[in-house]
């Protein structure tokens, strides 16, 4: 099923043709920060209040098997706005959070100057994190409007980056610095993107909303913290901003309601890759329900994140999607969707309007890979092609199982076992051989730069 927009040619008078078509509908794009793959109460949390995305959920599609692009923040985020593999949008790993120093290339075109192309207002709220020159910076990356702090976390209070000193503030609008002391983060980036939304009803408009929760530091709302007070550390601090972030997406979400654009407005929400064990979230908090891994870890706890997609009497509500999907998929279905025109551009994702449409709708992904870190034995990788899935080097942050130097290639069938806590790579050497030949192949062409 194609949801394009439809183009209407009216005759007027002797032979002069007037087109005239139906306004595009409006984007919001969000990407939550270290949220686990089942931290929602519609992925199966039942310690867990979301009523906001489970109400989005309900209103559209939610995928079980969607990928974020990588396990870190940088290279996923910069998948998710340019619908590359994040080697080919030249961000393969983290990007440093000191100011002064380049990230994702300016060649590299994101969502935001194809939207801009096609007569739309763009905006970025929140996290960047591909970027810290002007060069690099939203604004300089298509965005015409952009508010949020450019390295990887911020204090939610006094938006300073205390991690890897020196202190350092960290919040800007339009590429010039701005104070807002003591103001809490996530209230702000709900205003923002509000005003945006306000300020762009005339004409169709593109959000790009980088969330930066529930990263560390896990600073949830007065009202959340005593809702989760009876669990157990550190589960009650990230539920606790887990729930935060539910309440202002949904804010953002009933504005849009109340301005009558719901219908024309295509939501999509998607973590950028699992939950954090690292100690800066307390050693975790997180939870990827039967998967091993987590950030950092290309098992799947590490990479399959929750992911919704809606628009009202346009996609399906209420249904679920069972297909293989990637973050790099979101652009090249809205350059779809929407009708926009992407000139001779080409993309690492697929259009996955049909798998939104229908259940039965096959994945258009033959294969997917994955590249990131570097361990003892090289980077970790691997790649997934049917339900076969090799990971090289796995690194396992979860801590499920030991991980030993005979696991540097690690076999998996997901049909048969979702745990990965089987290597069944001496049981079918024929088929770890293939993956690594392709992955072999994937990573030649991804790097010609």
């Amino acid at each position: 099923m194609n949801f394009c927009v439809r183009l209407f040619v009216v005759v007027v008078g002797c032979g002069s043709i007037v087109a005239a078509q139906e306004r595009r509908p409006n984007v919001i794009m969000i990407l939550a920060d270290d949220q686990g793959s089942i931290d929602l109460n519609c992925y199966g949390a039942s310690d867990l209040m979301t009523p906001e995305l489970d109400a989005l959920a309900t209103s559209g599609v939610r995928f079980t098997q969607f990928y974020a692009a990588a396990p870190v923040c940088s290279p996923s985020r910069a998948a998710f706005i340019t619908g590359l593999y994040p080697q080919r949008a030249g961000v393969p790993g983290n990007v440093s959070s000191n100011s002064g120093v380049a990230g994702m290339p300016e060649a590299t075109q994101t969502a935001a100057e194809i939207f801009a192309g096609n007569g739309y207002a763009t905006g970025h709220v929140g996290k960047w994190h591909l970027g810290y020159t002007p060069e690099t910076m939203p604004n300089a990356q298509g965005f015409a409007e952009s508010f949020g702090h450019m390295g990887g976390c911020i204090d939610n209070y006094s938006h300073f980056f205390y991690w890897n000193g020196p202190n350092r503030h960290d919040l800007w609008r339009n590429g010039t610095e701005v104070f807002y002391d003591g103001e809490y983060f996530p209230e702000l980036m709900a205003k923002e993107a509000i005003r945006f939304i306000d300020q762009h009803t005339a004409k169709p408009f593109m959000l790009y909303w980088a969330l930066n929760t529930p990263h560390y530091p896990l600073q949830a709302s007065e009202k959340w913290r005593k809702h989760y007070e009876h669990l157990e550390a550190p589960r009650q601090m990230y539920a606790a901003f887990v729930s935060t972030t539910d309440e202002i997406v949904g804010r953002v979400v009933r504005h849009l309601e109340k301005l009558g654009l719901r219908e024309n407005t295509i939501v999509i929400f998607q973590s950028d890759h699992g939950h954090s064990t690292e100690e800066r979230t307390f050693g975790g908090g997180g939870n990827a329900g039967p998967y091993r891994g987590a950030k950092f870890s290309l098992f799947e706890g590490g990479i399959r994140v929750p992911a919704i997609v809606s628009w009202p009497k346009h996609f399906p509500a209420g249904q679920i999607r069972h297909q293989m999907a990637t973050g790099c998929d979101w652009l090249p279905t809205l350059v779809s969707v929407c009708g926009l025109d992407a000139g001779q551009r080409t993309f690492d994702g697929k259009n996955i309007e049909n798998v939104i449409a229908n259940a039965s709708s096959p994945s258009p992904h033959e294969a997917f890979h994955w590249q990131s870190g570097r361990g003892k034995h090289g980077p970790q990788w691997a790649v997934r092609r049917g339900d076969w899935k090799l990971i090289g080097n796995p690194n396992d942050t979860s801590a499920m199982a030991e991980v030993t130097d005979d696991d540097k290639r690690f076999l998996v069938n997901l049909s048969d076992s979702i745990h990965e806590l089987e290597n069944l790579g001496p049981q079918f050497p024929e088929v770890v051989k293939e993956l690594e030949q392709l992955h072999d192949k994937w990573e030649k062409d991804v790097n010609q730069r």
